[in-house]
């Protein structure tokens, strides 16, 4: 098996692999179970999703129309940017709890 699409998070891993069975490629969806390791904030580049060989090629094609597709917009795109806007807030209340914290 070859990896034909990595996907930002696991839904989007599971949009293309549905695609992808629809056009009659079987598909496998590897990084499920690392999506939780970060908690609420989302971890990317684990979600693949992975094709037999031979069926990498047509797979490709597939995906490539998908991502023309004017329906799909990519996060920099849209300008949504809440998961790594979350954790700066975070860490930054967490730096200024520390410092009055340490004054203390």
């Amino acid at each position: 098996m070859q990896i034909a699409y990595r996907a930002k998070d696991i839904i989007e891993a599971h949009i293309v692999a549905g695609l992808l069975k629809a056009n009659g490629i079987e598909t496998y969806v590897g990084g499920l179970y690392l999506q939780g390791a970060m908690g609420e904030i989302g971890a990317a580049g684990f979600s693949n999703v992975h094709v037999e060989d031979e069926d990498l090629y047509p797979a490709r094609q597939v995906i490539t129309e998908y991502e023309a597709s004017s329906c799909v917009t990519t996060a920099v795109e849209s300008g949504d940017d809440k998961p790594d806007s979350y954790a700066r807030w975070v860490l930054l209340v967490m730096a200024v709890l520390v410092l009055i914290w340490l004054n203390f």
